[in-house]
């Protein structure tokens, strides 16, 4: 998609510290693309003052859009709220902590002209030895149980066409089985590697143990309905009636 409409997805909670720099480099990092850009940022129920930036940022870029949890929902509710509401042909998310780069975004949206999903794959993690180490742990054990091969399903930093996902539902986790759930629909999935960030300000979300105890359940979860997928493309058959005018026809011949 050289210059098609894009809408950046981006979750965020308490990210007060963040959310200017990270509006300055959307802003940037899109500034030259030659079609209608919006920046949906999904508040899930701040408690900081995350939710008035946005406001005030909006006031001097109406390509701002603001969706907003009065409570917190987690991260999967927010990204298909925004998913729901972009109206860009391409759907590009990444995370509001700027350990995405926005600067890769052109590049994610225009490999969607020969995919249907770009996953990112973090280079050079600049996270902890136990959060890197967990994570590989976490990623080759969903692989194995769901016969995928999807090398860093916790990359928030994705490009989809917006087909795939206006109309998907969501279970509380199951964002990091996207990659997996659209090649169990027929989309085409590309990984591509993509820069990453230390986290500057603000505290981290991650919680390893709650996620590796909700991950496991998951991954379950994901594994039955990859198996018991109903996928009739290319079997399915419709038997259209005869057009009325031909029946009319049939029956004048048999007076």
């Amino acid at each position: 998609m050289e210059s098609g409409s894009v809408s950046v997805v981006v979750p965020v909670y308490n990210e007060e510290e963040n959310i200017t720099p990270l509006l300055e480099q959307l802003q940037a990092a899109l500034k030259d693309w030659p079609g209608e850009v919006e920046f949906l940022l999904v508040d899930d129920g701040s408690t900081d003052t995350t939710l008035e930036l946005l406001k005030c940022a909006q006031t001097s870029d109406p390509r701002i859009r603001i969706a907003h949890f009065r409570r917190n929902l987690g991260q999967t509710a927010a990204m298909e709220a925004g998913f729901h509401l972009a109206k860009g042909s391409a759907v590009v998310t990444l995370d509001g902590d700027l350990q995405n780069d926005p600067a890769e975004i052109p590049r994610l949206a225009r490999m969607l002209a020969d995919s249907d999903v770009v996953c990112g794959i973090r280079t050079q993690r600049q996270d902890t030895w136990w959060k890197r180490r967990s994570s590989r742990i976490a990623n080759g054990f969903r692989n194995w149980m769901t016969g995928d091969d999807i090398v860093d399903t916790g990359c928030t930093l994705k490009a989809y066409r917006r087909e795939c996902v206006h109309h998907l539902e969501l279970y509380n986790g199951m964002h990091r089985f996207l990659p997996t759930l659209l090649k169990m629909r027929g989309y085409r999935v590309t990984q591509v590697p993509v820069s990453h960030h230390q986290r500057r300000a603000g505290k981290t979300k991650y919680d390893t143990w709650r996620r590796l105890r909700k991950g496991l359940a998951d991954v379950w979860a994901v594994r039955w309905m990859k198996k018991n997928w109903i996928a009739y493309e290319g079997v399915l058959e419709v038997v259209e009636a005869p057009a009325a005018s031909n029946l009319k026809s049939q029956g004048a011949g048999n007076d």
